[in-house]
């Protein structure tokens, strides 16, 4: 038996322990709050973190500085141009981009068949990046990850590289992207209990 089949179930408490807390501090999305719910309820898995996916405007020294980046605003939802415009305007300096994240999920499952299964699961309902993230002596973590995704540079140095109407044009196109990223977690949400033990 391989030692992350050994250690699922303790791996299992932790992680739950973890989204317990998670849960009371309000730092969980909360419309994937039912899939988590439903992964943690099957025998053979459990979720160690999850993001139901995002829009965002950030403004970075440079490209890919994520520890020194400010989120100017961030929203797990379709978003208005109002607030994509408000978001703009607190651009001071450094880098400003506009960018689209599909949902991610990681999830340990308690073989690799187990994790087979899951991840056949995702990419068949569309979450075409999704893999075996890693296998440790302690877990076994498929992420789901679909292929939404935008980054597009907006400004820098309180400097506007674009129009309002350019602005208008990749908010529409972000809002269609989250729609149907959203439209997949919901399948799989509804689709996740086949992988219960018959």
């Amino acid at each position: 038996m391989f030692l992350y089949t050994e250690n699922f179930d303790e791996q299992k408490e932790k992680a739950m322990e973890g989204l317990r807390k998670a849960l009371e501090e309000d730092k969980v999305d909360h419309d994937i709050i039912p899939l988590l719910e439903k992964i943690n309820a099957l025998q053979n898995y459990f979720t160690t973190s999850s993001c139901s996916g995002r829009i965002s405007v950030m403004e970075m020294p440079h490209f890919g500085d994520k520890v020194n980046s400010v989120w100017l605003g961030k929203w797990h939802r379709e978003v208005r141009l109002e607030e994509v415009l408000e978001a703009v305007g607190k651009h001071r300096s450094g880098q400003l981009w506009f960018l689209v994240r599909s949902p991610i999920l990681h999830v340990g499952a308690r073989t690799l068949e187990d994790a087979v299964r899951l991840l056949n699961l995702a990419i068949g309902l569309g979450f075409k990046y999704s893999n075996i993230k890693s296998v440790s002596h302690k877990k076994l973590v498929v992420e789901i990850r679909s292929t939404e995704r935008m980054d597009v540079p907006l400004g820098e140095n309180g400097e506007l590289w674009v129009d309002e109407a350019y602005i208008e044009k990749i908010v529409n196109l972000a809002n269609a992207q989250v729609r149907r990223f959203k439209g997949k977690l919901k399948r799989l949400e509804e689709e996740i209990e086949k992988l219960q033990e018959d």
